[in-house]
């Protein structure tokens, strides 16, 4: 089983990789959240943004997915806490009812950053549920994947 999973021991117990041997490399990971919100919640939208008693919903979301990342390894018990250099979170109207939101997270580290792209992109996704829920709760969290990374041993593009 060593084989196949990394964060398990010889004695079949969890571990934490040991990445001290692998080379620093630029990394680079990102994650898609498909969001279905519904003509209700997207026509209240006026220029891409929506005002609510809370505050924007987009950028709050935006900071709420970059806090995201950086507390990924708090929250995922086998992720490395690591120095990132940027994240960049995208979040668009793509129709009458969903939206997508994109997050980038870029390091120069040892391992790779798709679970912090990960994070961020839900949590955005969480934040916008939580801060139209006064106007619907049929949104959806449809889909949250990885769509590419680089840098590491193996690099993925998923489209």
């Amino acid at each position: 089983m060593e084989d196949n999973f990394s964060h398990i021991n010889k004695k079949n117990q969890p571990k934490m990789v040991n990445v001290g041997d692998k080379k620093v490399t630029k990394r680079q990971a990102t994650a898609k959240a498909t969001m279905f919100l519904g003509s209700a919640i997207i026509s209240h939208f006026n220029n891409d943004e929506l005002i609510t008693k809370k505050g924007p919903v987009f950028q709050t979301a935006i900071i709420a997915g970059i806090q995201a990342v950086k507390k990924t390894s708090e929250l995922i018990p086998m992720c490395h806490p690591l120095l990132i250099n940027g994240v960049d979170i995208d979040i668009e109207i793509t129709d009458k009812e969903h939206i997508e939101i994109l997050c980038t997270v870029a390091i120069e580290g040892k391992t790779g950053v798709e679970m912090e792209a990960l994070t961020g992109a839900n949590i955005a996704a969480l934040t916008v549920y939580d801060m139209c829920k006064a106007i619907s709760q049929k949104m959806v969290i449809k889909e949250v994947k990885l769509v590419e990374k680089f840098g590491g041993k193996s690099d993925i593009k998923n489209g």
